[in-house]
């Protein structure tokens, strides 16, 4: 893989890649359709985009760094016109878990994800310690080939830890292990787990606990409860703790709350992020 098309260059998302793809082994044609955003590539950036047929002709990889919703549709519009071989790289597996890319059995499909800085980092920086999202402090990603070769796996894996980087470790699953991680995991319950926290915070101010001290109490408290469950640190709960999550747990948890990670609605969480006008 050679020469690199980036579409999207102008989004949020796309710049930080085309920032981080400065200076690869790659030779990298930058496309963006919304003259504003053209215009703050060519100016911030340094970088002159290219028009969309040129860069996808002579692509060896097609970067797609645009929303979900627009994937399927935006892959559905070039495809006919890369050439045989091209590599195609997603950073989201939604669209391609939803059955919304195109079927070509010529080019391959490549998606891969960042897992985000890790809560108990430990960075010799304040800049660092700071980056929760990525791109300062290390992090780890997320890699599968949906279909194509095996050897476009290192090829297409290497610009995946270039625009992610500082890289830690790629873990390499599948489109559907992919899916499980995001949204189901992250997002359909980690997001919802923590906003539920958040909430309940709230709750407790709300009632009266001065928010400094909540707010100080939550924090401290999820630090040592994650760090005991996720064995960043020895020991157990309490046995007050574990008898106030036997007593918790079904009243705010049902039975089967961990059937939204079955195959059925994790479908139907990412047809949903594609199409969310369904």
């Amino acid at each position: 893989m050679e020469k690199i098309a980036l579409l999207g260059a102008g989004g949020k998302m796309g710049r930080r890649l085309a920032l981080n793809l400065k200076g690869g082994p790659w030779q990298v044609d930058h496309v963006e359709v919304n003259p504003d955003a053209r215009a703050r590539v060519e100016k911030d950036l340094g970088i002159t985009c290219v028009p969309a047929d040129n860069a996808l002709a002579a692509a060896d990889g097609i970067l797609m760094a645009v929303p979900d919703a627009l994937i399927g549709k935006i892959a559905k519009g070039f495809i006919e016109r890369v050439k045989p071989g091209c590599a195609i790289v997603m950073l989201d597996a939604a669209a391609p878990h939803a059955g919304e890319l195109p079927k070509r059995d010529d080019v391959t499909y490549f998606i891969s994800h960042p897992c985000h800085p890790s809560i108990f980092k430990h960075e010799p920086t304040a800049e660092r310690h700071a980056d929760f999202f990525g791109g300062i402090a290390p992090q780890a990603i997320v890699c599968a080939l949906m279909q194509g070769p095996e050897e476009h796996y290192a090829q297409c894996e290497a610009v995946a830890k270039a625009i992610y980087a500082p890289v830690t470790v790629s873990h390499r699953v599948t489109v559907e292990q992919m899916a499980i991680l995001e949204p189901g995991l992250s997002e359909t319950i980690g997001a919802t787990l923590v906003t539920a926290l958040r909430q309940a915070t709230d709750a407790a101010v709300a009632k009266g606990v001065p928010k400094g001290a909540a707010w100080d109490f939550m924090l401290g408290h999820l630090g040592i409860e994650l760090a005991l469950l996720f064995e960043q640190y020895p020991g157990q709960f309490s046995d007050g703790a574990k008898l106030a999550i036997a007593k918790a747990m079904p009243r705010l948890f049902r039975d089967d709350w961990l059937s939204v990670l079955e195959p059925d609605a994790i479908t139907e969480s990412v047809k949903d992020i594609c199409n969310p006008a369904r």
